[in-house]
């Protein structure tokens, strides 16, 4: 068990501090006062104040964390500026959240999920930089009798090009590409001697067990591929080259995580495949064993995911801030003090049921349900 939480804790520990700390820097760099930077909910394990008052601590509940700001009340908006206004002198006032410009608050609030966006574009910029960056051709080596991929054209020897659209520059490219595809047909696009052909594939769903023993419904084709000219194709990349297929990388996760979850919501996506923190630290255990690499790689995959997250449009969430200064911007004023009170409770009930749904796969997942 220990295997599973030590993991967890540092993958958390480093995600939430690198998001907490995308809206600190920007709190900080337009005279914001920061009270608290807390990893982690309810009581207080240790802490530290600095030299400009700010109490940074670590909290028991690692599954999340906050940055508090001076006189924060309600951060949503302006509502209640006249109280506010009263309520401190004009030095307080320069150091009130509430008080900005409309532009700093949206970049204080975007500053968290930047953040990590960042994070994971810096982690794989120095793998592919001291690492490497495998780009083998994806070549079939063999087709499966009667297999989605026999009946919809594909042969042996075929070089893999494209899928869905997005180039095939590895063997690893073909799994991932395969597994993150949302749609009822699969687009091809293979090399066959000296002609590019474009196939339409129909995967089968089949219960199955990834790379870690997870079991998950896996998209399967029916193809076993090999490496062009049976050569590894491994190589460290130049800083210009990096930053490119980081970037790519970084965009690539969150356009298909956003598509995978429309398709959840549609019901083409495995909803069961969704998971909370129960699932995270196994994951997270599971992946260290491989390494140190394979840990730092779900690292940048998690951030990714976190900073998506708290993008969508829901109260209590960075997105939920960003909707309200949306409608201020429009409307040139904020919403009223009871007009967000209800956006909130909505959003409460919106998170409080993805949490029950996720837990509810993590348990599933454990055993504890069928």
């Amino acid at each position: 068990m220990l295997d599973y939480i030590l993991p967890f804790i540092i993958l958390i520990l480093v995600v939430v501090f690198i998001h907490e700390y995308g809206h600190y820097y920007f709190a900080k760099r337009y005279g914001v006062g920061v009270t608290d930077f807390s990893i982690g909910f309810g009581q207080e394990i240790f802490g530290w104040n600095d030299k400009s008052g700010t109490r940074w601590k670590i909290c028991w509940i690692p599954l999340g964390g906050y940055v508090k700001f001076f006189g924060d009340r309600n951060v949503f908006s302006q509502a209640d500026q006249e109280k506010i206004l009263q309520k401190y002198n004009e030095e307080d006032r320069k150091k009130l959240f509430v008080l900005k410009p409309l532009y700093q608050r949206v970049l204080i609030v975007f500053g968290g999920p930047l953040a990590n966006f960042l994070l994971a574009l810096v982690i794989f910029f120095s793998i592919y930089t001291f690492v490497g960056k495998d780009f083998t051709p994806a070549v079939i080596n063999e087709v499966q009798k009667n297999s989605p991929a026999m009946i919809g054209g594909l042969k042996q020897d075929d070089i893999i090009l494209e899928i869905d659209g997005n180039k095939v520059e590895s063997i690893m490219d073909v799994s991932k590409y395969i597994t993150m595809s949302t749609a009822d047909f699969i687009d091809f696009k293979v090399k066959r001697s000296y002609d590019q052909l474009s196939l339409k594939i129909k995967p089968n769903l089949v219960l199955s067990e990834d790379n870690l023993g997870n079991k998950i419904k896996k998209r399967i084709v029916g193809i076993k591929l090999g490496a062009y000219n049976n050569e590894i194709n491994h190589v460290k990349l130049g800083p210009a080259q990096a930053i490119y297929h980081a970037a790519h990388e970084v965009y690539y996760v969150s356009i298909s995580s956003l598509k995978y979850l429309g398709g959840m919501i549609v019901g083409k996506a495995d909803s069961s495949q969704l998971g909370g923190p129960i699932r995270i630290a196994k994951i997270s255990g599971q992946v260290a064993e491989f390494g140190v690499l394979a840990f730092i790689s779900m690292m940048a995959y998690i951030s990714i995911s976190l900073g998506l997250v708290n993008l969508f449009p829901i109260p209590m969430l960075d997105g939920g801030h960003l909707m309200f200064y949306a409608f201020e911007k429009v409307l040139g004023r904020p919403l009223s003090q009871k007009t967000q009170e209800s956006f909130f409770r909505i959003g409460l009930i919106l998170l409080l049921s993805l949490m029950f749904f996720t837990t509810f796969n993590d348990l599933k997942d454990l055993g504890l349900f069928r």
